[in-house]
């Protein structure tokens, strides 16, 4: 039996690094930010009903989404960032469905799906549990700072992601389905930390 596991947290806090960690010890990782972008390319619906909720100020001058652009815009916005949500979950979920599915079909003894909105998509429901990866904001930031994000534009991504997620997690699994990995203190710690939470997760099949 395959274990389905969300993984999501605030930008910056090293979902990434812990996907690819579960990887290397057998996972399935879904990347549900990596369809996103997918589903936006030039020539896809989505593409097209970005560009016409937002304007051309999003489109770049090769004819391709201007993310920059679009993340001033949603991240500022609670309101357009509902929208852009609106346009693109629908177009990623049947992708997420299919790639578990695959993987569990394959029996792999994890599926992962990595999603920053992994409770607003709906995944978090379908998971056997959700890990929420969380570091200090400063840590964030120095990390977002160090990848040349402007500062600016890393206090807002941080802000728009992550100020209550803990209380939408409750809201959608309670208290028991979900766990924290804090990903603060050294690579080597936090890599002890998820080994051990999935070895948990396994045995609790």
């Amino acid at each position: 039996m395959t274990i389905r596991i969300g993984l999501t947290g605030p930008i910056g806090c090293g979902k990434s690094t812990v996907a690819r960690w579960l990887a290397e010890d057998g996972a399935a990782v879904v990347d549900a930010d990596a369809i996103a972008r997918e589903v936006v390319e030039p020539g896809q619906p989505a593409f097209e009903a970005v560009a016409a909720r937002f304007g051309p100020g999003v489109v770049g001058p090769d004819g391709s989404l201007d993310r920059a652009a679009l993340g001033r815009i949603v991240f500022a916005d609670p309101a357009a960032l509902a929208d852009l949500e609106a346009i693109v979950h629908p177009a990623v979920r049947p992708l997420i469905v299919e790639a578990v599915e695959a993987a569990e079909r394959a029996q792999v003894p994890a599926v992962v799906v990595e999603a920053i909105k992994l409770v607003e998509a709906g995944h978090a429901r379908e998971c056997d549990e959700v890990w929420l990866v969380e570091c200090a904001p400063s840590v964030a930031r120095d990390r977002l700072a160090g990848r040349g994000m402007p500062l600016a534009d890393a206090r807002q991504r941080i802000e728009a992601q992550g100020s209550d997620l803990v209380e939408r997690l409750v809201r959608a699994l309670g208290d028991t389905r979900w766990r924290r990995i804090d990903t603060s203190g050294s690579l080597d710690a936090t890599h002890r930390v998820v080994r051990d939470a999935l070895r948990e997760a396994l045995g609790a099949r």
